[in-house]
């Protein structure tokens, strides 16, 4: 069984029923989304795709994009969603390393024909057009892809700490799993409900597209294609209280449009239902805010693109139960271990270690991906054992509650986007008069997280802060690049000649 068969499945109870808007405008029922996505599976496979071939989606948030991805499940096809804001250079690379044979695309997006794709389409072109209409009465379509469970579904790169992201491998098990747990763990999904898609489809709110199909729910894509407060607001009193995923930096742009609207909770509740809240850390002071301000509207989640939005879950009435004697510290944890996985945090050795003591969060169980596509030495060093090793340091407490303290690896993460400084450093080191590079997170209010870069000039050189950073903007998406410089004349270093990052970060 494939994804594709959730879409067949509500085609045929609820084929009238409308599915997808296009902000407040009804896009396509039930019915009409199967028989478009249907249409474009056989299409494809008509022009000689085959299961297991990959397709590059590489567009803004837009209503085809849910017509695409299960048009792409149908056909068996493998879909490879890329982060809008990447830039084309970076997305050449992951077009290559997946061998994508064809890739949608928007025009604001893609401003240029992608390296190595056979076939580029943009998503609102007459050829997409065709490509997605339904078919003349009496064709036969086809039926969905017959999946084993275990076929690729969703090829998810992630940021690379060398500078080259990883290929994660996500199985039609693997969303499946995690669709059916949402609404244990998460938040109960009805047919009233609608999930709204300000965030990148290409992340978390696109695989939440996976359990709102499976309850008939409603799919709202924004007109403007992200996160604008005003137009969420407004199409949640337009369409009844909406589900989203937002990453913190959002939730606070949603509190502060409440506040400039002067709404109180009670308001808030007419736009949102759920406001699922993940993808960085959440500071206490921001939810405790956001509750004060919006009501009971919130649920964190904890999870990675290795095992898709289910690691943890901090529950509405965790967040909400004021009067729990342990509250401040649970609202500042991310919860308890969803359903279908177990958590364990570790030593070195992968043993378990006793509530209280810091170690490294490991995960297992069927949300966990195939592997790194290509990889198996990557593979190997990061799932041992049948358990994740997910980089990210935490505690266990007594009732099960998580609550991290520090990631390995580095990892900066800036406004929900994963940003490595590795990937940054070996960017600078390429520009002129560089001669040494160290790049940490600062905590910041706005964005959870900003880039710093310490730069060290050549003998006889002084760093120009301009140039550097209009070296950064041609070599890399604009997301990832430092937000300040602070140049040096020499490095921090330990005996060894590391680096000391600890002091850098004690700088900012």
């Amino acid at each position: 069984m494939s994804l594709a068969h959730l879409l067949l499945r509500q085609a045929q109870l609820r084929p009238d029923t409308p599915a997808i808007f296009s902000g407040p405008k009804p896009w396509a029922t039930h019915g009409m989304w199967a028989a478009r996505s249907a249409a474009l599976s056989m299409r494809l496979r008509e022009a000689g795709l085959q299961p297991g071939d990959r397709v590059l989606l590489f567009l803004r948030n837009h209503p085809r994009y849910l017509e695409l991805l299960w048009g792409l499940w149908w056909a068996g096809l493998v879909a490879v969603p890329v982060n809008a804001k990447l830039h084309p250079r970076e997305v050449d690379w992951i077009a290559g390393n997946a061998e994508a044979a064809w890739a949608f695309t928007s025009a604001d997006v893609a401003t240029g024909p992608l390296a190595g794709v056979s076939v580029q389409i943009d998503v609102d072109s007459p050829q997409a057009d065709a490509l997605l209409a339904e078919a003349a009465p009496g064709t036969v379509l086809p039926e969905p892809f017959d999946a084993d469970p275990d076929h690729p579904a969703w090829l998810f790169y992630t940021s690379g700490t060398t500078g080259r992201p990883k290929g994660v491998v996500l199985t039609h098990r693997n969303l499946m799993t995690m669709g059916l747990t949402y609404g244990i763990d998460v938040d109960p999904v009805d047919p009233h409900d609608a999930m709204l898609y300000a965030a990148p489809l290409s992340h978390g709110a696109g695989l939440y597209a996976v359990p709102h199909l499976m309850a008939g729910a409603r799919h709202v894509v924004p007109e403007s294609g992200g996160v604008d407060p005003a137009e969420m607001f407004a199409l949640g009193r337009h369409h009844g209280p909406l589900t989203t995923f937002a990453a913190p930096t959002i939730v606070r742009r949603l509190v502060e449009q409440a506040q400039a609207e002067g709404l109180a909770p009670t308001d808030a509740a007419r736009s949102f239902k759920t406001i699922v809240y993940g993808g960085a850390p959440m500071y206490a002071a921001d939810i405790r805010r956001a509750l004060e301000v919006m009501g009971p509207r919130f649920v964190q989640i904890y999870g990675q693109g290795e095992t898709p939005m289910t690691i943890t879950a901090l529950s509405r009435a965790m967040l909400a139960d004021v009067d729990h004697p342990r509250w401040a510290e649970r609202i500042a944890s991310v919860g308890v271990a969803q359903t279908p996985v177990q958590v364990r945090v570790a030593d070195a050795q992968g043993r378990p270690l006793p509530a209280g003591e810091l170690g490294e969060v490991l995960v297992k169980g069927d949300t966990v991906m195939a592997g790194y596509w290509r990889n198996p030495e990557a593979t190997a060093a990061t799932v041992r054992d049948g358990w994740l090793h997910t980089g990210d340091m935490g505690v266990l407490d007594a009732d099960g509650f998580l609550t991290l303290k520090d990631r390995s690896k580095d990892l900066i993460i800036s406004g929900g986007s994963n940003i490595y400084p590795r990937e940054v450093e070996e960017v600078l080191l390429t520009a002129p008069g560089v001669a040494e590079v160290a790049v940490v997170g600062a905590p910041d209010a706005e964005w959870g997280e900003v880039v710093v870069a310490f730069v060290v000039g050549l003998p006889g050189t002084n760093p120009d802060v301009a140039a550097l950073d209009a070296h950064c903007l041609a070599q890399m998406a604009r997301f990832k690049r430092p937000k300040r410089y602070v140049v040096l004349d020499a490095l921090p270093k330990n005996h060894y000649g590391k680096v000391l990052k600890t002091e850098l970060r004690q700088r900012v």
